[in-house]
């Protein structure tokens, strides 16, 4: 079959002459000069459909930004800079922020024996449990679409926290008690998916097993403390608290490392993140397997709650707060992955550093700071909820 081609007409201006989709009409040079009209799949294109993303292309590979999003971890960070330089900063004995800095630095200074032996373990281990914090309560809220979800609430730290009690009371090792509790939390993790797992991991049915096993753990757990001997009770109850006292590097490369580790999943975590908004329906449509995304997704999540937990003690709220406070600054509709765990490093930083001033020489552990925290918020969010539905 021929196509026949009328002849150029007053209504047709130059360099648009062409069939639809020849190189006229795709922006290249007509007779008129080039055209204004951005491509289909330029940056310039992709900006107009999605305000406030920007496209960066990097190769073969394109990535989506929020601009919003990289903003607030830029502030984010900022702020957890400087938390980390004031609490090295603070304490008995002072410590000027300059000298802080030339003794980051190498520079050497009197207070290195104070700011690389007394301090900076510490900091840095509440930075990253803060941080491990945050991303568990992202993954695991993302998949229960229930701003409510976090490790304490599901179970996991409960289930962490009876393993370390009865290892506290038993005369157990001092050196296994971190390792009996993360066993303790993956059973708790285990027992909350067999419960949960049916009809595809659904959202609600996940949120309520997981508070029925909080609550049956946390039931045994004071079972154990009431029939154990009163001085290891008291033990496991400052470990249930939460504290980061007599903790520090150790503690810290274990978080670190597993993070490390899960890296590659949680850079999957966080572009499968945008699908959990979806219902299956539609997820399903769209080319995605939604029960294996959720289960991936939970199971991350729980890993890292078990072993942020099993090291630093059940400090409850961080990964309550984080998720939701940073979503509520970028302006998504989900929580980010990385703001999450950047406002959650400088929660526990601030909490610790709190902790230590506040009732000094009396040290009070994070864990109580954290939950003064989030109980506040928690109302709100309750009443927040009540609000929008009347």
């Amino acid at each position: 079959m021929t196509t026949t081609r009328r002849p150029l007409g007053p209504a047709d201006p130059p360099g648009r002459s062409g069939p639809a989709g020849s190189p006229d009409q795709a922006g290249l040079p007509g007779p008129a000069g080039p055209s204004t009209v951005p491509a289909v799949g330029s940056p310039g294109a992709d900006a107009a459909r999605l305000p406030g993303r920007s496209l960066l292309r990097i190769g073969p590979v394109s990535l989506l930004i929020r601009r919003r999003a990289v903003l607030v971890a830029a502030a984010l960070t900022v702020l957890l800079l400087l938390a980390v330089v004031l609490s090295l900063s603070l304490g008995t004995p002072y410590v000027a922020p300059a000298d802080v800095l030339r003794a980051l630095s190498g520079a050497g200074t009197p207070y290195d024996l104070v700011v690389f032996d007394l301090r900076l373990p510490r900091v840095v281990l509440a930075a990253v449990a803060g941080a491990a914090f945050g991303v568990a309560g992202t993954l695991i809220q993302s998949v229960a679409r229930n701003p409510l979800a976090s490790p304490d609430v599901i179970g996991i730290t409960q289930g962490a926290g009876l393993a370390a009690t009865v290892a506290l009371t038993s005369g157990m090792a001092a050196v296994l008690v971190a390792p009996t509790a993360l066993v303790g939390g993956l059973l708790a993790a285990v027992l909350l998916f067999a419960l949960g797992a049916r009809h595809g991991l659904a959202a609600q049915r996940f949120v309520l097993a997981g508070v029925a096993v909080a609550f049956g753990f946390r039931a045994l757990t004071e079972v154990v403390m009431l029939t154990a001997d009163p001085i290891d009770g008291l033990r496991a109850q400052i470990w249930l608290i939460g504290t980061l006292a007599g903790k520090g590097w150790t503690e810290a490369a274990w978080i670190a490392g597993t993070l490390l580790v899960l890296l590659p999943v949680l850079a999957w975590a966080g572009w499968a993140l945008n699908s959990t908004a979806l219902d299956d329906d539609t997820a399903r449509g769209v080319g995605l397997r939604p029960v294996a995304r959720r289960i991936g997704l939970a199971g991350t999540g729980v890993l890292v709650a078990a072993m942020v937990t099993a090291q630093v003690g059940a400090v409850d709220f961080v990964a309550l707060v984080a998720p939701q406070v940073a979503r509520r600054l970028v302006r998504a509709e989900r929580p980010p992955l990385v703001c999450a765990a950047l406002l959650g490093a400088l929660l526990l930083v601030l909490a610790d550093l709190a902790g230590r001033r506040l009732f000094a020489p009396t040290q009070i552990p994070a864990g109580v700071l954290t939950a003064a925290i989030g109980g506040p918020y928690l109302i709100f969010l309750l009443l927040r909820g009540r609000r929008r539905s009347s």
